[in-house]
């Protein structure tokens, strides 16, 4: 039986710059199931370049933060992967990404 990717939520129509398709090369990941972009905020720290950081552990899943700029945004993964299986995963998809 073929494995089926994870599904990319479209909440809101704005995004961070760069981080769709970072997002949609997560979703091919095994184990992930549900990737959501949140709240787009501002920070006072600048990040030249898109970094995504794992928060909290939420219900079946992790929040994640992704930063770039002075712009942060939320975004939330429902996966059967562990912390350190998703970290791997998200630091993988960013080097394919340069």
């Amino acid at each position: 039986m073929a494995r089926s990717k994870g599904r990319l939520v479209w909440n809101h129509s704005t995004h961070l710059q760069g981080l769709i398709p970072v997002l949609e090369k997560l979703i091919n990941c095994t184990g992930i199931i549900t990737v959501t972009p949140g709240v787009i905020g501002c920070s006072k720290s600048n990040y030249p370049y898109l970094k995504l950081r794992i928060s909290v552990p939420v219900r079946g899943g992790y929040k994640v933060i992704a930063r770039q700029g002075k712009t942060v945004q939320e975004v939330f993964i429902v996966t059967k992967l562990s912390r350190q299986e998703l970290e791997t995963a998200i630091n993988t998809v960013l080097k394919l990404r340069v």
